[in-house]
């Protein structure tokens, strides 16, 4: 049995496709904080997660290809996602609140990244496509990128409701 004929292979595609949707979402967040937040502090920090996102889209993408499967152009789950993330206000620089939820909802993402390199690692013994690719450093660099949005996320918050 080929690896495109066993019975993970459709649901590793999906999978991975899902994940690719929510990094797009991620990207278009962080796009509009950045718009908002053009002259911030905290700009630095926004523009290097977000080619560090980059990154594992185009990571993410190639082990698609490795696969031999192709990207799914409208996921539900992604455009679902994509959604929620666009509902998250970040239209005032100067509302903390808006940057909080914007913060908490790129810690989720991140988290969600982190699990799934960590889920690829240990999988990729049965799927030879995976196989050739750092996924511990991957998800060492998402509990990096973690770290930085954790104490941001923190001093924002201490901003946001300071009595």
């Amino acid at each position: 049995m080929s690896e495109q004929e066993s019975p993970g292979w459709e649901r590793l595609h999906t999978y991975l496709n899902d994940h690719l949707s929510g990094s797009v979402a991620a990207i278009e967040l962080l796009d509009g904080v950045i718009e908002h937040h053009s002259e911030d502090r905290i700009t630095k920090i926004f523009r290097d997660l977000r080619d560090e996102i980059q990154d594992d889209q185009e990571t993410l993408r190639n082990l698609i290809r490795k696969l031999g499967a192709k990207e799914s152009a409208m996921r539900k789950a992604g455009a679902w996602l994509a959604e929620k993330f666009s509902r998250v206000k970040i239209g005032d620089a100067d509302d903390s609140v808006e940057l909080l939820q914007a913060l908490e909802a790129l810690a989720l993402g991140i988290t969600g990244k982190q699990l799934l390199w960590r889920s690829l690692g240990a999988i990729a013994p049965s799927f030879p496509a995976l196989q050739g690719t750092d996924f511990s450093r991957l998800e060492k660099r998402a509990q990096e990128q973690f770290g930085r949005i954790e104490t941001l996320r923190i001093q924002t918050a201490r901003e946001a409701f300071r009595a």
